[in-house]
């Protein structure tokens, strides 16, 4: 449901330095550890999703704060799905050929991420308590934080010094926007870009989700346990 980054230009392919620097073997044990990293972030985003969701069934929100909640929640989605797409006018296409590192990605190395943070933020704020969206935030960091370590790796292997470079001077997460830089223009792949905005409408489920998940509360179909703010 959620994903790399040229040193100095978007459109620029890598070199020949960088593409032949590993035998054929090593290239081809390299793309399968990431698509095995893919694979596994999406298992584990799933089925954490589900152990979130029936924990936050478990919970009452305070009747005070859950329309303004519900409300940011709400936002923080809608930033999520905008933020995703932009960014995937960067990186679409381009994950295991080119460090990107304009635009976005010249303030964060992974600002898909952090914008799925805020969406799965907002998908627990769904349920009208602030705490449940940060455990939520937390529970999608904790996922990522794995996953990157072993993105990290595999970019290592693949772009050497370059890479390097690139993850010196730029934070992981926290976007750092006095390294902001971008490109004149950038080549954009219409079937990424809207394959990421598909993808983003998927948080927008929360919103009939924990609808159902209150409903069932009101009708007694189960009893909410921990009141929370």
């Amino acid at each position: 449901m959620m994903p790399l980054e040229p040193s100095d230009s978007v459109s620029k392919p890598a070199s020949p330095a960088l593409s032949g620097s590993s035998p054929p073997d090593d290239a081809c044990r390299s793309a399968v550890d990431i698509q095995s990293v893919q694979r596994w972030r999406k298992a584990g985003i799933l089925v954490g999703g589900l152990l979130l969701v029936v924990c936050a069934a478990l919970v009452t929100s305070w009747p005070l704060l859950e329309h303004p909640v519900e409300h940011l929640g709400l936002i923080a989605i809608m930033v999520c799905i905008i933020g995703r797409a932009w960014c995937s006018l960067y990186i679409g296409g381009r994950k295991k050929q080119e460090i990107i590192s304009a635009g976005p990605y010249s303030v964060s190395r992974n600002p898909l991420y952090v914008f799925s943070f805020i969406g799965a933020f907002g998908i627990g704020a769904q349920s009208g308590s602030l705490s449940v969206g940060l455990v939520f935030g937390l529970a999608c960091w904790v996922v990522f934080r794995i996953v990157v370590g072993r993105e990290e790796r595999f970019l290592s292997d693949a772009f050497g010094h370059d890479y390097q470079a690139y993850r010196e001077r730029t934070p992981r997460f926290l976007p750092k926007l006095s390294l902001w830089r971008d490109e004149a223009e950038i080549m954009i792949r219409p079937v990424f870009f809207v394959r990421t905005v598909r993808d983003g409408f998927v948080f927008l489920l929360a919103l009939p989700l924990f609808e159902a998940i209150e409903q069932l509360q009101r009708l007694g179909g189960f009893n909410a346990v921990v009141p929370v703010p």
